[in-house]
């Protein structure tokens, strides 16, 4: 057999062995995923709160209790979180949001909010009254592309 071959064939092992390690690993990851949801939903209790702000920042900016800092890994202490700013009765806390629905979370709102320990899962509205419709901001190529869009004559699709 020639080497190109043979160099072929190892390339092929190896890719193969890659694939197997990652479909094990993946399913390892989903199965401790599946335990610690089912941990959030047997700690989850129903709060009611109004939201003073909501940020994106890190972990020891966020105001968060000292040994929850020291519990999490270090290369997570850098990343940046949903926090949000909440009053449950009288007292003002700081929460970590579920990344799912930061983005729905209304400001300045008094919500129901499924809660687990300091992680919000759930909000869901208490009060009728809608704010003004606040139109969603759009990033840096997005608008390129928009700009691009509407000098060639296209019509926007949202």
């Amino acid at each position: 057999m020639s080497t190109g071959l043979i160099v072929l064939i190892v390339v092929l092992v190896v890719l193969a062995a890659l694939v197997v390690a990652l479909i094990f690993l993946g399913k390892r990851a989903q199965k401790k995923q599946d335990e610690q949801q089912a941990q959030l939903d047997a700690m989850k209790q129903s709060v009611t709160m109004l939201i003073i702000d909501k940020k994106r920042m890190k972990l020891n900016e966020a105001g968060l209790p000292q040994a929850v800092i020291e519990q999490t890994p270090k290369l997570l202490r850098r990343s940046k979180l949903p926090i949000l700013k909440v009053r449950i009765g009288n007292r003002v806390m700081s929460l970590i949001c579920d990344e799912k629905i930061f983005d729905k979370v209304p400001v300045k709102k008094e919500v129901k909010a499924s809660v687990s320990g300091i992680y919000v899962t759930e909000v869901k509205g208490l009060r009728a009254n809608k704010g003004p419709a606040v139109e969603e901001k759009k990033g840096f190529f997005k608008n390129l592309v928009a700009k691009a869009q509407e000098k060639a004559g296209a019509k926007m699709v949202k």
